[in-house]
Order: structure tokens, then C-alpha cells, then sequence
């Protein structure tokens, strides 16, 4: 039996906007540490998200679950006990909180493990519009030829990240398509 037989996923609470330093200081430093055959993998997942905020279109990288890095390591000896070279390597990893279930920790469940695993593969780098708009919405247009109109939400097109917001033109409804960075809602209060 090796050293990187009966790996397991892990989750450490991490200190918020904490878990890319916490990963990237584990993958580092476990190497220089002698480390790496009981650390094989640490994940942060996320998803590139397209937001639309006051007309102006933004992508970021937004964390599935902030607070936590999963760590794809081997913790326990054949007999069950802590190893506590590679236990006290991460627990001290400055930016870490503990690992779930404190002094200890209790590997993730393989049915949790696939669905962030599938998560992560599903949604890959492409990325994912994030808007606030709603059919029915009343906005204001914001660019090209119908600036300064506003209507209502007809229709939304999340796939290419489009909407038909229905305007009075000329004493008639007409549908206008939009980009969502083109329009505001307008909060009607």
C-alpha cells in the first residue's frame, strides 16, 4: 500500500475571499514540504458569471461555495488515526479556519463529491449570465436607437443573453430586442 492509496475529498472552512490564497499556498508549498503523496487535489469550485448592473456589462469569476476549499488528500493511517504531518501542513495553512468536523474531520460523502464534480465539468469556463431581469419588468433603455424609451419585458433570451421589452412608438407597442446591458429596471417605488 502506498502513501496516495485511500484518498478521500475533504472540505476547510476558509476565511472569506481566502480560497484561492489557500489553494494556491497548499499546491506550492506541499511539494517543498514532502507533501504531495498525501495531497493530490485542491479544489475551489467556480463559475464565470456575466453580470448585468446598472446597464454595464461585467464577468467575474463568483465561488459555489464561498468559505470552503476542498482538498482531495490522504488524512487517515490504515488503523484510523490522524496523520498529523499532512493534518497540521493544512490546518495551519494560513486563511484556514478547520476542516469540517474540526480534530476530526469527516471526508465528504461520495454522492456530495460527484455533484461538485459535476458542477464544476457542467459548467466549465463558459460563462453564465447573472441578471435581475423578470418578464413583466419595467426598464429604460440605455443604448442604441431607442435610448431613453422604456417598456416592458416581454420576453427573456438567457442562451444569448438577449430580452424584447415591448416600447410605444408612435402611439403603438412595438418589441425592441436588447442586449440586458442596454436596459435598466427602473424601481418604481
Amino acid at each position: 500500500m502506498t502513501a496516495t492509496d485511500n484518498l478521500k475529498w475533504y472540505a476547510l472552512q476558509v476565511l472569506t475571499n481566502q480560497e484561492n490564497k489557500v489553494k494556491l499556498y497548499i499546491d506550492k508549498f506541499m511539494v517543498i514540504n514532502g507533501l504531495s503523496e498525501f495531497i493530490d487535489e485542491v479544489l475551489v469550485p467556480v463559475e464565470n458569471v456575466i453580470e448585468i448592473k446598472n446597464g454595464k456589462r461585467r464577468q467575474r469569476m463568483k465561488k459555489f461555495y464561498p468559505g470552503y476549499v476542498f482538498i482531495r488528500m490522504k488524512l487517515l493511517d490504515e488503523d484510523g488515526n490522524l496523520l498529523q504531518d499532512p493534518w497540521q501542513f493544512v490546518r495551519n495553512t494560513e486563511g484556514v479556519v478547520n476542516f469540517v468536523g474540526k480534530d476530526k474531520p469527516v471526508p465528504l460523502k461520495q454522492f456530495e463529491v460527484d455533484r461538485i464534480l459535476e458542477q464544476v465539468k457542467r459548467i466549465g469556463n463558459i460563462p453564465m449570465q447573472r441578471v435581475s431581469f423578470e418578464i413583466g419588468d419595467r426598464v429604460k433603455i440605455t443604448d442604441g436607437p431607442f435610448i431613453e424609451s422604456t417598456g416592458n419585458v416581454i420576453n427573456i433570451d438567457m442562451e444569448n443573453g438577449k430580452m424584447k421589452v415591448s416600447v410605444s412608438l408612435f402611439g403603438r407597442d412595438t418589441p425592441v430586442e436588447l442586449e440586458f446591458w442596454q436596459a435598466n429596471i427602473i424601481n418604481e417605488e
